[in-house]
């Protein structure tokens, strides 16, 4: 019964400003100021005004929205665990296996020589960098060139 009454006194003010504003002549202003000042009397008498004071002042209504709140919250969680963790079980228990079952050792790769001796040193199996990287079809002329820099 309050709802209904404050929204009729809102309507009849937006009215009267909606008639001072054509008093003075501007329209177009004043038909706007109408047609959005009879919005509350409309949500009153279709029954909206009443149904928003019913759900906003029932303590189980809130509860619902709680739970509802609780679920998707659950949800967006498990979501983004899954995401993170690498997919379902059933992936990861195969991820798992496929690690077990590829496990090999890795190839040794040959010591490092001294920093002083990697100018000196003659390149694998005798061929210059050019050849080698005709052969590879690998650029690393660049990771050469940081290393040479370096000593290493």
């Amino acid at each position: 019964m309050l709802a209904e009454t404050i929204c009729s006194a809102v309507s009849a003010a937006g009215l009267g400003i909606a008639a001072i504003t054509a008093y003075r002549r501007r329209f177009l202003a004043a038909t706007r100021i109408a047609a959005y000042s009879l919005v509350p009397v409309g949500l009153v008498m279709t029954g909206v005004v009443a149904w928003v004071t019913d759900i906003a002042f029932r303590p189980s209504v809130w509860i619902g929205f709680g739970l509802l709140a609780s679920a998707w919250l659950l949800l967006v969680t498990t979501r983004a665990v899954e995401r993170r963790g690498g997919g379902t079980r059933k992936e990861r228990r195969a991820a798992r296996a496929a690690s077990r079952d590829s496990a090999v050792a890795p190839a040794a790769s040959a010591p490092l020589p001294a920093p002083g001796a990697a100018a000196a040193a003659p390149q694998s199996g005798g061929r210059p960098a050019k050849k080698r990287q005709a052969a590879g079809g690998d650029d690393f002329s660049d990771i050469e060139a940081i290393l040479k820099k370096h000593g290493i």
